[in-house]
């Protein structure tokens, strides 16, 4: 029988562009939400590992998986302390392409061993209300895979930030009958302080899972420019509840993924079985 519930610690990093300080810090957070909480997973924010920089930076900075210092230090983690770890996103190195990487989420399971790796498939192109332009597919191919893994009974979803606002790409994930999604982001201050927590909590509600979006939080800079993330980690029940959500700051936050409460929301309002529109 699969287990009932299950813990999530969300890490909330505020990453740059020194690799050795963010595995450090990242690593003493994931250790300390370890010794306080006891999550069955941990989940890291996107680019963890490396952020901001120019163009040349980040293809510089990427590596092929496995492999890299990023790669090693979580997979170590996972197995030294037997958690599952969703690695946030890091920088994938595409052999036969110079000029671009993949935004790369890997799955760990509690012996460290790779499960799975979703690659981000909606590419941020805007320009944010303070006229910010944001350029994502310069630097970055899309994937084109929905990703589901299965983690102690309970079926996971994968999405990395943009990805948000494509509720289609959810409702793939909701008619494989996921229970949770997890999605690691980079969302900028401008668009989050808006947006982010009613997003999740929209793509909680449609497809009655459990939510967890892991960001970071804080200023970084990209061409020497300043920009700021807007953070606020947080899980949203499937009810569309936030049951769990980080501060302002560097630091991590646990929730508990409950099967009664999946199923219970299941049976009172059954939309698996009521949708007539085909969507994909």
């Amino acid at each position: 029988m699969p287990d009932e519930t299950m813990k999530v610690s969300l890490i909330q990093t505020n990453p740059n562009t020194d690799r050795d300080a963010n595995l450090r810090i990242t690593r003493e957070l994931m250790e300390c939400a370890i010794a306080t909480d006891s999550p069955d997973l941990l989940v890291l924010p996107e680019y963890f590992e490396f952020y901001g920089g120019t163009l040349a930076d980040k293809l510089a900075a990427a590596e092929p998986l496995p492999g890299g210092a990023a790669y090693a230090m979580v997979q170590e983690v996972a197995r030294e302390h037997g958690v599952y770890v969703h690695a946030g996103s890091l920088l994938e190195r595409i052999a036969e392409d110079e000029r671009r990487i993949y935004n790369t989420s890997v799955v760990f399971d509690r012996r460290g061993r790779e499960i799975t790796r979703y690659r981000k498939i909606h590419m941020f192109d805007i320009t944010s209300p303070d006229g910010t332009a944001y350029k994502e597919s310069d630097s970055v191919k899309p994937g084109e895979e929905v990703v589901v893994y299965e983690l102690d009974g309970f079926k996971v979803g994968c999405g990395i930030c943009y990805d948000i606002r494509f509720a289609e790409l959810f409702l793939a994930l909701a008619d494989q009958r996921v229970d949770l999604i997890v999605l690691p982001a980079a969302f900028t201050l401008q668009t989050g302080k808006d947006h982010w927590e009613v997003l999740s909590r929209a793509r909680a509600i449609e497809t009655q899972t459990y939510f967890a979006a892991c960001g970071q939080w804080g200023t970084h800079f990209d061409n020497g420019e300043p920009r700021q993330t807007f953070g606020h980690s947080l899980v949203c029940d499937p009810w569309g509840h936030v049951i769990a959500k980080a501060s302002d700051g560097v630091g991590f936050v646990t929730a508990r993924v409950d099967r009664d409460v999946l199923e219970r929301t299941r049976t009172s309002i059954p939309i698996h079985t009521h949708r007539r529109l085909a969507h994909h």
